[in-house]
């Protein structure tokens, strides 16, 4: 009894910490396309105003960047202390993983983080956006080796198990390039896009309330609106074969996701219900017939899994991925309607007349980390029973502790966690309040710096 109360708490622990940091690397990877673009505008157009919204957002992602390394090294030490078994059974294939994102991703970061932030009028202007754009590759090459990890953990294969019950590599190949590898990566870096894109959105959008004549509000707006239109409809894409490809190799966490709980042919997509994991039925379901199968199988009649095929033991809980999904699809539908009808404004020339609209966006701005961290809900919670898909157990993974033990630990990174992010905030929320300041050019475009093609026309004022 009490090692699986250590193992709910361990789970606790570990959610916790990673839902928290989850939330830094998703801004700092989305930021640092929208920097690099308005440092790119800046270079293109000469137009003073880009400048002064590259030097504002670098100091959100340089804010961000620094809690999310603090508390990813928390996780990595929850490995060892919470799960043990699972570092010593896995550890010879998410050991190397792991120390390739340090010596690839967060080294090159290091490397050129301290140029993109404290370069200016020490570098050239080229070189300080060749900086801009490695960090941002960095943040992108990160990304690539913890998801492989992760992907792997949800579709393994290229390995062995030895007499000891360990695993051996047999191929990095097909480790790294994993079945759900692809779709899980892309899903995440269009997600962390998404989120920085609604975060700018906002903050712009509030600018542009209360002082219209600036023109960092208005450009930095529209910008961001234009990702916005083009990657929410995309990430639909990618999430609908990120989803055919979960039904292939997790169909019971489809099951969960869709509230199914017995296999039928024909199934409804249920747009709402109260499962009851105890009785195996859906409270007050509502469905739309038959469209379920169509979309998982792309046939009217197709059959889709039912909980009820596995044992109650081997049952993901379907009421957290059940919600979970639901919150994250209905936002990202609400996402595209944003940033469509936005792009509409912008081409229409009417984005300063729709207050409503207007007044709307600031309202979204932490939408996309919401929605992100509510599908890292969904694929985490339906992999369960299983650490390792059909490889091994999660009770099997916890170290064994005290529940005690544990207990404190949860505690204690409770409280230094909620320090830290009402540190965050208060920082985060100084920096809005005193706006996007005018800086002091760090030097001179000259022609061998930059190349001044022209203005952006659909980036200035509207004319009223």
């Amino acid at each position: 009894m009490d090692q699986e109360l250590t193992i709910l708490l361990s789970r606790i622990q570990f959610a916790l910490a990673l839902a928290y940091h989850i939330i830094f690397p998703t801004i700092n990877i989305g930021l640092s396309l929208i920097i690099a673009t308005f440092e790119w505008q800046w270079l293109k157009t000469g137009q003073k105003h880009f400048y002064n919204l590259t030097r504002f957002f670098t100091k959100i992602f340089a804010l961000a960047f620094g809690v999310g390394v603090v508390s990813g090294i928390t996780l990595s030490f929850m490995f060892g202390t919470n799960f043990a078994k699972f570092s010593l059974v896995t550890g010879n294939i998410l050991g190397p993983l792991l120390s390739y994102e340090v010596l690839t991703a967060f080294f090159l970061e290091a490397s050129f983080l301290g140029i993109m932030l404290f370069g200016w009028n020490r570098v050239s202007a080229k070189m300080h956006f060749i900086s801009t754009i490695i960090v941002a590759i960095g943040t992108l090459i990160s990304a690539f080796w913890i998801l492989a990890a992760n992907s792997w953990m949800h579709t393994p294969q290229g390995f062995s198990i030895d007499v000891n019950g360990i695993l051996q590599v047999e191929s990095w190949r097909k480790i790294i390039f994993n079945p759900s590898f692809p779709y899980r990566y892309f899903h995440m870096i269009f997600a962390s896009f998404i989120s920085a894109s609604l975060i700018a959105v906002g903050i712009c959008a509030y600018y542009y309330l209360r002082d219209n004549q600036k023109k960092e509000h208005i450009s930095g707006l529209k910008i961001s609106l234009c990702f916005l239109a083009v990657l929410a409809p995309m990430q639909l894409i990618i999430g609908d074969l990120h989803g055919l490809n979960t039904v292939k190799y997790q169909p019971y966490k489809v099951a969960a996701m869709e509230g199914r709980w017995e296999s039928m042919e024909g199934a409804p997509l249920i747009l709402f219900a109260i499962p009851d994991q105890e009785n195996q039925i859906n409270h007050f379901e509502i469905g739309i017939p038959k469209l379920a199968s169509l979309i998982l199988t792309h046939e009217m009649d197709g059959e889709v899994k039912g909980l009820n095929d596995l044992s109650k033991e081997a049952r993901p809980y379907m009421a957290t991925i059940f919600f979970s999904f639901r919150i994250m699809v209905g936002l990202g539908i609400s996402f595209i309607l944003i940033g469509l009808y936005g792009a509409y404004l912008i081409y229409k020339n009417k984005l300063s007349s729709s207050r409503v609209y207007l007044k709307l966006l600031p309202w979204f701005a932490p939408t996309g980390i919401i929605a992100t961290i509510c599908g890292w809900i969904v694929t985490e919670c339906g992999r369960q029973p299983w650490v390792v898909h059909n490889v091994m157990l999660t009770k099997d993974a916890a170290s064994i502790l005290h529940p005690t033990t544990v207990m404190f630990s949860l505690m204690a990174f409770g409280m230094v966690y909620t320090l830290i992010f009402i540190s965050f905030l208060f920082y985060l929320i100084k920096f809005i309040k005193h706006g996007i300041k005018e800086y002091a050019l760090p030097y001179k475009l000259y022609p061998e710096d930059a190349n001044l093609i022209h203005r952006t026309p659909w980036l200035d004022e509207e004319k009223e």
